[in-house]
């Protein structure tokens, strides 16, 4: 595993840390939907050092692997936003 692949397993696991017990239950019903509207902002598990994102026309990543800003409270979405930066 090479040092990026690690920082974003790291950076995953400190993400999903953050989340409350009624978060981590909305964000899995989220991973169930199809894809996001256009416009919401996510964070992509898969790589979460890329940032938050925004939704576009086309997905660009995989049901199943993306934190939608809606599932989660302000407060924990800064704290995600936070994490990422560091």
């Amino acid at each position: 595993m090479n040092e990026y692949m690690k920082k974003n397993a790291l950076t995953r696991e400190a993400i999903l840390a953050l989340l409350t017990d009624e978060e981590v239950a909305r964000v899995s019903t989220a991973e169930s939907v199809t894809r996001l509207v256009e416009g919401d902002e996510y964070v992509d598990l898969r790589d979460p050092a890329a940032g938050v994102q925004q939704e576009h026309a086309a997905p660009r990543t995989a049901p199943g692997h993306t934190l939608p800003r809606s599932s989660v409270s302000y407060a924990t979405w800064t704290k995600i936003v936070h994490t990422i930066a560091s």
